[in-house]
């Protein structure tokens, strides 16, 4: 929908297909950072969105010791910048308003209960897609290039896997993600928790948590073979403060499971098609910043495919240079995930970290109690990734 809408602004002729009727789904990357926030403001999106139902996590929070003492690990709101939070907003509601924006464009269309089945591959390359809506009518658009943006599972991914590759990376866990209620004098913002053999992720959505527990991967059925109160039971041992007569999870029907997958495409192209987002490389869940990254991905694709297109004269060389300027953060932002796993998460699911057991915060929890600029590295990193793209001129609004 970014890409689209930036093509759009820019005089381009772009078509976005939507498999779905609609927007509404339980997304888990409600997250907005800094950077996705900036662009929204240069758009002229801002006040727009500021209309949306939204929370905004200003600090991320680790509780540690018996009587789970708070401990600050990152700061958003001490960063010299405009937006200094991260803003949890339901999904939907940001791709409704971007297609709202976009359809204000001639040159935009977007096919909602519209599916790619099939890449048009002629003498080489791709010219397009074959397609079929909810109602079994089936057709064809023809293309000077192809954008999947269409998550780890790609259609262009299953057609050209030998010739884009994919890089795979194991991954220690898996992640539930489910509901609690949030009650007035819970803690704000984003709260971790490392206890028990456990990694759980609470982010504050008002009067609920989106919660996240991190269990090691494959355990998800086994432990699902239990009555779902053992794992409440669970909840209110790791985080204390639940405990207090609040239901939590009514059924196992409400946890639902992500099974995390860390990857790239060694290529994200071929003549006429460019993978972006999750489509070009799965990212992991830590720290949250898939759709973020995604949305970089779309603002460096506009800006290199926007002019040669609106003048005809679209090289393949402009699409391999996404690549190789998307490229390095990527790779970068996968190895600090890469990192986390090693030495934290599965540390963590071993039980050989655990901060409800410490009688005091460990080292680097202690530096940044006591040097508050310490506090600023981790949502930095979070807010801005390695690079922030700059969108074609004449999409800014």
């Amino acid at each position: 929908m970014v890409l689209g809408l930036l093509l759009a602004r820019s005089g381009v002729r772009v078509t976005v297909l939507e498999k779905h009727a609609d927007f509404l789904r339980d997304f888990r990357g409600d997250t907005v950072h800094p950077t996705t926030l900036a662009l929204l403001d240069e758009l002229g999106l801002a006040e727009r969105f500021a209309e949306l139902p939204q929370r905004r996590v200003g600090s991320v929070m680790l509780p540690v010791g018996p009587d789970e003492e708070f401990y600050t690990l990152g700061d958003f709101e001490r960063l010299p910048i405009k937006y200094n939070y991260i803003a949890l907003v339901p999904q939907w509601d940001l791709l409704n308003l971007l297609a709202e924006e976009a359809n204000k464009e001639p040159t935009f269309s977007l096919r909602m209960s519209t599916e790619a089945t099939g890449l048009v591959r002629e003498r080489g390359r791709v010219n397009g897609v074959d397609y079929r809506t909810a109602e079994g009518e089936e057709g064809r658009i023809r293309a000077t290039v192809t954008v999947a943006c269409d998550g780890r599972n790609s259609l262009a991914r299953r057609e050209l896997d030998a010739e884009l590759g994919v890089r795979d990376f194991p991954t220690p866990m898996d992640v539930r993600w489910f509901r609690i209620p949030r009650r007035e004098g819970d803690p704000a913002g984003v709260v971790g928790n490392i206890r028990d053999g456990s990694f759980t992720a609470l982010l504050d959505r008002g009067d609920y948590y989106q919660a996240a527990s991190v269990i090691a991967k494959g355990t998800d059925a086994a432990e699902r073979a239990d009555d779902v109160e053992r794992f409440n039971e669970s909840l209110r041992n790791r985080l204390g403060w639940l405990d207090d007569g609040r239901e939590l999870v009514h059924d196992w029907e409400d946890v639902k499971l992500l099974h995390v997958t860390l990857d790239r495409l060694r290529r994200w192209h071929v003549p006429g098609l460019l993978c972006i987002g999750d489509a070009a490389h799965a990212m992991s869940p830590v720290g949250g910043i898939g759709i973020n990254l995604a949305v970089q991905d779309a603002v460096a694709a506009a800006r290199h495919l926007a002019k040669p297109l609106r003048r005809g004269g679209l090289r393949h060389g402009h699409v391999t240079a996404i690549q190789r300027v998307r490229r390095p953060t990527t790779v970068l932002l996968q190895g600090l995930q890469r990192i986390l796993h090693a030495n934290v998460v599965e540390p963590a699911l071993r039980g050989d970290i655990d901060f409800g057991r410490r009688a005091e915060p460990p080292l680097p929890l202690r530096l940044l109690s006591k040097l508050p600029w310490l506090r600023l590295i981790p949502p930095y990193v979070l807010a801005y990734g390695a690079k922030r793209e700059r969108p074609p001129k004449e999409a800014l609004r």
